[in-house]
């Protein structure tokens, strides 16, 4: 007797399946109002995709004033934790604007041309014939606060005593200061510090030479012991013109 041929296998799916069900479309939202609204969200999906490609991550808005005001406490503190003889005063200390650049693609058409109504704020004093001793003194307690309240150490000098701090609370913030810096010059015994806070978009009507809150000047009495005693800061004004 002849033994019983084994039955074939069934073979991929694909190749049993008729070429109808291969070629099957997906199925679609019967009502034409629903494949509206679907091609309309693609559509917006794909605009704003494109939109953020070409202009980038906006800018956060800024407030001049409160970002002048913690500037100035930045500028005050280190001021009295450098303890000058005689509390001289200062040069420059006035509140400068920087500039800021194009983000995304569009910033290819912009290499190096700062945005009109996007701006970082700096404030810088300093002091020159200031002795070595004292110097590194100031720049000791300056360091000693700043570590305490949780600022991180990201550079420290090279060729002359000085640091800077960056604000890990002010990264995402740009009403906070971001980073201080300290230095002392050896050659011309000038002690100078400055305070950043980031780049945010100006309120309407901002006029940086006519702004109350532009300059500053110490105190004349210490507002805070050298130990790193929070400065009251000024009441804000409005950044913009009446």
């Amino acid at each position: 007797m002849n033994a019983p041929r084994p039955r074939p296998q069934p073979g991929p799916w694909y190749r049993t399946a008729s070429r109808r069900r291969l070629l099957r479309r997906p199925r679609l939202p019967e009502s034409r109002g629903a494949r509206a609204l679907c091609a309309a969200l693609l559509a917006a999906a794909t605009v704003a995709a494109l939109g953020w490609l070409w202009y980038g991550t906006p800018y956060p808005q800024s407030d001049p004033d409160r970002i002048a005001v913690r500037l100035k406490d930045q500028a005050q503190r280190a001021y009295d934790e450098a303890a000058l003889p005689g509390r001289p005063e200062v040069e420059l200390g006035r509140v400068e604007t920087g500039a800021c650049y194009y983000r995304g693609l569009r910033g290819l058409g912009h290499i190096d041309e700062g945005l009109p109504d996007v701006r970082s704020f700096d404030l810088e004093w300093q002091v020159t014939a200031v002795p070595e001793d004292v110097a590194r003194s100031g720049l000791q307690r300056m360091r000693a606060r700043l570590e305490r309240e949780g600022w991180t150490l990201v550079d420290t000098g090279v060729d002359r005593p000085g640091f800077r701090f960056r604000n890990p609370a002010g990264e995402d913030d740009v009403q906070q200061v971001e980073h201080v810096d300290a230095r002392w010059y050896r050659e011309t015994g000038t002690y100078t510090v400055s305070a950043y806070a980031g780049c945010g978009k100006l309120p309407d009507g901002f006029d940086e030479y006519t702004w109350p809150e532009r300059d500053w000047a110490p105190a004349a009495v210490p507002g805070a012991s050298v130990t790193g005693a929070s400065v009251t800061p000024p009441a804000a004004r409005s950044a913009t013109r009446r």
